[in-house]
């Protein structure tokens, strides 16, 4: 492989007759050859895509610790701290398919760097605000930031490696550093709030920002985008304010309680939207988001798969890090310190994830890891008041993390995977998508959850606080592993459905080419005959 493999590659183009049965994992169907390594400008390339996936992910924790901090320190009241993470979670839930389909039209890397000067500058507004109205316009700078950066980053990952061990290597390295950069940002943000001062929390990215911002133009190409295909503003304007009427719900039904009138009718407004969105996808000539495309099983079940990765395993942290501070009585910094051991086995996931995927094909590497998720949140129903439970803890913890890295890379190759190039924006922003929604309504969910059992306890009379809030943790726990338990039958029900032959879908179809054309080259190759091209079956 040479360095013009940096440039866009065709994944899934194609086809192959039906009746073929199901699916044939490509992963470690290809003999060794250069298609596995990775040229230095590549490796370069994967440092600063993953460094600014890392980067935003860690963003998303870091200010979690802080928020008493920050409060105190431009005048923002206890009641509205949870504005500071719904500011910044209603832009990058909303604008990310927007974001992800202007990157097909315009160029990825074009957007990925405007993205990034977006972040340099409100990380610098948040860090020098005085006010609750500058911190919180920087936070809706940084939410809009990560709506831009992080579909244009995954499809630009996508779109630099060729379909095969590398991409599957790079992408399970991105969800190796996806629940790390969540640990190292509570880490992270407890250590700078305790030794400097929260307002390091933002300016911390801006020189990291700054390096990817310069070297990127270096080592990625530039890309052309899509011609003769306009925006769909109509879908645009409907999916974006849908998404940001729903989320803005969902997070204030968790904050404020649900008897709150406005809280249903946001949630109301935001589905109607949402319908509308679809309709208008339909008949649109040029839609935002293709309906064949949502239709075909990989992306469909695959999102709804990831969606619950993402949901259920932000939840359990959520979980553990009241447990450990509320219960167990440790600081904020021994919190960070005691999540680095399951940051490891999610790190550790991720690095083996490619090996993983010579034996497990990515659907069911997608099940495994929210097998090993749900046990994990069963495993933690039994922990109990005093800090011997702290290794239990752990152990869940371990497995638990692992299976979140695990379903991560399963569900980004399964839902990227079987597409031709001009279609990995919107595969890429559908990722980002389920990723920033799940992040934002699972913990507002499973915290009601536990908050209304808390208060039962409280109002008892009969539990200490702590016994009470522990209570709390447990059914929000139980809670959780029974959605987790539905979430991995339909998923492998509707998704990897083993078993009869059945008609294929374009990944499943992908996956059957690629397999054909590398037996057929090892063939000819075993035979001392040149390899053909492209060559495919009669």
């Amino acid at each position: 492989m040479t360095e013009s493999s940096l440039a866009p590659h065709t994944a899934g183009s194609g086809s192959s007759g039906p009746g073929l049965a199901a699916d044939v994992p490509a992963a470690g169907s290809q003999p060794p050859s250069a298609e596995s390594r990775m040229t230095r400008r590549q490796q370069l390339a994967l440092v600063l895509l993953l460094g600014s996936q890392f980067m935003l992910a860690i963003d998303f924790s870091i200010l979690n610790v802080a928020l008493p901090s920050i409060g105190s320190g431009v005048g923002l009241g206890d009641g509205d701290l949870q504005w500071i993470a719904t500011a910044f979670a209603l832009p990058s839930a909303g604008f990310t398919l927007l974001f992800a389909r202007v990157a097909d039209l315009s160029g990825r890397r074009r957007l990925f760097l405007i993205g990034l000067g977006l972040l340099v500058v409100a990380s610098l507004l948040g860090g020098l605000a005085q006010s609750p109205v500058e911190l919180l316009v920087a936070r809706v700078g940084q939410g809009l930031a990560a709506a831009i950066v992080v579909p244009a980053a995954l499809s630009l990952l996508v779109t630099t490696f060729p379909d095969g061990p590398v991409r599957r290597r790079a992408l399970g390295l991105n969800g190796a550093l996806l629940p790390a950069g969540f640990t190292v940002g509570a880490l992270v943000g407890g250590l700078l709030t305790g030794y400097l001062s929260w307002r390091w929390a933002f300016l911390v990215n801006v020189p990291v920002a700054l390096a990817i911002l310069v070297a990127t133009p270096r080592v990625i190409p530039l890309d052309r985008g899509t011609s003769g295909q306009r925006l769909d503003i109509p879908g645009a304007l409907t999916v974006t304010a849908g998404l940001v009427a729903f989320v803005y719900g969902v997070s204030r039904g968790g904050e404020d309680g649900w008897s709150d009138p406005w809280v249903w009718v946001a949630i109301g407004l935001g589905l109607a939207l949402l319908v509308v969105f679809w309709r208008v996808e339909r008949s649109s000539p040029h839609p935002l988001v293709s309906i064949d495309v949502l239709r075909m099983r990989h992306v469909g079940w695959g999102s709804a798969g990831g969606f619950g990765v993402f949901a259920l395993g932000s939840s359990i942290v959520f979980v553990m890090t009241l447990y450990l501070q509320q219960v167990l009585g440790y600081s904020a910094v021994t919190t960070g310190l005691i999540f680095g051991v399951p940051g490891a086995a999610a790190f550790t996931a991720g690095m083996i994830s490619p090996r993983l995927l010579t034996v497990i094909p990515s659907k069911p590497l997608l099940v495994f890891g929210l097998v090993l998720q749900g046990l994990c949140a069963l495993a933690l129903v039994f922990v109990g008041p005093d800090r011997g439970s702290l290794t239990l803890f752990l152990v869940a913890s371990v497995v638990g993390f692992f299976g979140h890295a695990c379903g991560i890379v399963g569900y980004l190759i399964t839902a990227t995977s079987g597409l031709r190039d001009d279609q990995q924006g919107l595969a890429t922003g559908l990722t980002t998508l389920t990723q920033q929604v799940a992040l934002t309504l699972g913990i507002p969910v499973l915290s009601a959850v536990a908050n209304a059992r808390t208060n039962t306890l409280r109002a008892d009379g009969d539990h200490s606080p702590a016994d009470a809030v522990l209570g709390g943790l447990h059914l929000a726990l139980g809670v959780n592993a029974a959605v987790t338990a539905v979430v991995v039958v339909l998923v492998t029900v509707f998704l990897v459905r083993p078993g009869r032959p059945r008609r294929t879908d374009r990944a499943d179809l992908a996956d059957l080419r690629d397999l054909a054309q590398d037996r057929v080259a090892a063939s000819s190759q075993g035979a001392g005959l040149p390899a053909a091209a492209g060559s495919a079956p009669a």
